[in-house]
């Protein structure tokens, strides 16, 4: 093949990756990340207690440690915060996902060197950074885990480029690489919680070196690791929280609050996904050449199955180390690749390219233009609202970064107290009954005069009852103000010149809001089902066979009560 040929698939491999890692910022957390590196860089302190939620300070603790959690939760990702607030000043929302683009290209860059010092194959390298490319695209958000991902992988590329060849003598300049460590701990530390990973990266290192001394069969260099090891992990205690971040970990799996976000869910392993083949393809590599598999390689591989297999945002390190493991140990086919093979690779990454571009997912350099709420911000700004006001989960994040100073949320993606969390799903979901205190009870208690929310639960479908509650026209408290695609906002005492609207007109935001996600997002089609029961309910049986009919044409899993309720719906309306 040409010279020239080997750096065009790399330039091809990295055009292909950036756009992969590049759609549009969709994560509510971004915002209150940007917020909270502006106020740092602003007060030259960090955000305790909490300034953005007016109901963090009154929340009572929801199990033991809660206060501990919560400070870590205020104060473990400052460093990031900073870096992520002093990008966007710099080159704004578009450069900012260019730059987690570069992120997430430079981990699988190091993952593929990796695989090329164990392996020494061009193409089984590319290929081990393209497939730890797919199961790192899932994770392409502007959030402080992409700082773990990259340092995670840096930490596996230092040790291996400088230890894992057994029989040549350790050069100087490798040994003193090892001294990079301690550096990327200490950043670490400060940019993210998962940084505990290099303590289980070293400790599984370190175990090896000494394993293999006490067999008679020392790996050079195996002291300056030790040492490394024990100065890295002592350096990255020098954050705001210590060596807490064990007991922290303990307490999240002991919180109702964590238990309900997705990403600390068991990750699903069927239908298969990209980190299933790998997990599976990667236990197929180590059994079938176990007799030199590296213990290390045993060991991490352990360790990250079984953390991927707790939670959903742990599969990532199967990502990182499963494709290492795979090209290191399958046979090595013995034929060179002919040059048609090549060009075909070439044509692949090509097509890949084009297709991401011409499906509008890649290179968005921008917010996502409708998923947010930006009109209601715009309306409580122009209005001055400063009152309490009550707002959905989701929307938290973006409210914190647009309203912030003159109005404070009530929760947000922080996720910084059970107990208001609790109350926070009994008002959503308009509770009223012997239990606990009904919604407009909770509403009184914590002072709320404005309401800023969505319709639904996209992941399941569920309409979020306060909104129908509020639409009924028996109720007077709450006067409908704003409406559009993405919010409604409510207020009890409207000012002088907002004239309320007809508070039927919730129900209209509900259809256009579904209509709105489905367009976008045809994946999430529940929206639509549960539009039809909620006019079924207020008697509305053509809006009713309307909206199940829109669910129904779309793909779901098969659902017999709504297509009998469909056709219920079809023979009342003969």
């Amino acid at each position: 093949m040409p010279l020239w040929f080997r750096p065009l698939m790399l330039v091809l491999s990295a055009a292909l990756l950036i756009g992969w890692f590049s759609p549009d910022i969709s994560d509510g957390d971004t915002w209150w990340l940007l917020k909270t590196g502006r106020y740092i860089v602003q007060n030259h302190s960090l955000p305790v207690p909490d300034p953005f939620a007016y109901t963090t300070a009154s929340a009572s603790p929801g199990y033991a440690g809660e206060e501990r959690t919560r400070h870590f939760n205020l104060t473990h990702e400052w460093l990031t915060q900073v870096l992520f607030y002093g990008v966007y000043r710099a080159v704004g929302l578009g450069g900012l996902v260019f730059f987690r683009a570069v992120l997430l290209l430079l981990c699988c860059a190091l993952v593929g060197l990796v695989a090329y010092h164990r392996c020494g194959g061009f193409y089984r390298s590319l290929a081990a950074a393209l497939a730890a490319a797919c199961v790192l695209s899932l994770f392409a958000a502007d959030r402080p885990f992409v700082i773990t991902f990259l340092l995670l992988a840096a930490t596996l590329a230092i040790l291996e480029w400088t230890l894992s060849d057994r029989q040549a003598p350790r050069s100087a300049p490798r040994l003193v690489a090892l001294w990079l460590l301690p550096i990327v701990l200490l950043i670490w530390a400060n940019c993210h919680g998962g940084y505990f990973l290099g303590w289980v990266v070293l400790a599984a290192y370190s175990a090896e070196a000494l394993i293999l001394r006490l067999r008679h069969r020392p790996i050079p260099g195996d002291r300056i690791l030790w040492l490394v090891s024990a100065v890295s992990i002592a350096v990255s205690g020098l954050n705001p929280n210590g060596y807490r971040i064990p007991q922290i970990l303990g307490y999240y799996r002991h919180s109702y609050l964590t238990s309900r976000l997705l990403e600390w869910a068991p990750a699903p392993w069927w239908p298969a996904h990209w980190y299933t083949v790998l997990l599976f393809g990667g236990v197929a590599a180590l059994l079938s050449a176990w007799r030199r598999v590296r213990l290390v390689d045993w060991m991490l591989f352990a360790a990250f199955a079984i953390a991927a297999s707790t939670a959903y945002r742990n599969v990532v390190l199967i990502g990182i180390v499963a494709p290492v493991y795979i090209v290191s140990y399958v046979p090595v086919w013995k034929r060179g690749s002919s040059s048609l093979m090549q060009y075909s690779a070439a044509a692949a990454l090509v097509a890949g390219l084009a297709a991401g571009i011409a499906g509008g997912s890649f290179f968005q350099f921008r917010a996502n233009p409708w998923k947010w709420p930006s009109g209601a911000a715009e309306f409580l700004l122009a209005h001055r609202i400063t009152q309490p006001i009550f707002n959905t989960y989701e929307y938290g994040g973006y409210l914190i970064w647009r309203l912030w100073p003159q109005e404070r949320v009530f929760i947000d993606g922080r996720a910084l107290s059970e107990s208001v969390f609790l109350d926070y799903a009994r008002i959503l979901y308009n509770h009223d009954d012997n239990d606990g205190p009904g919604a407009q009870q909770l509403l009184d208690r914590y002072g709320v005069q404005a309401i800023v929310m969505n319709g639904f639960e996209y992941g399941t479908g569920s309409v979020y009852k306060l909104a129908p509650a509020l639409a009924d026209p028996r109720q007077t408290e709450w006067k409908l103000v704003f409406s559009d695609p993405q919010a409604m906002v409510f207020l009890r005492h409207p000012p002088p010149d907002v004239q309320p609207l007809n508070s039927l007109a919730a129900l209209e935001h509900l259809e256009a809001e579904c209509s709105l996600h489905i367009e976008h997002e045809p994946q999430y089609p529940r929206c639509a089902r549960s539009l039809g029961q909620v006019f079924s309910q207020v008697g509305d049986a053509a809006r009713a066979r309307r909206w199940i009919g829109v669910y129904l044409s779309l793909p779901h899993d098969r659902d017999p009560e709504a297509e009998q309720a469909f056709q219920k719906l079809l023979g009342a309306g003969q």
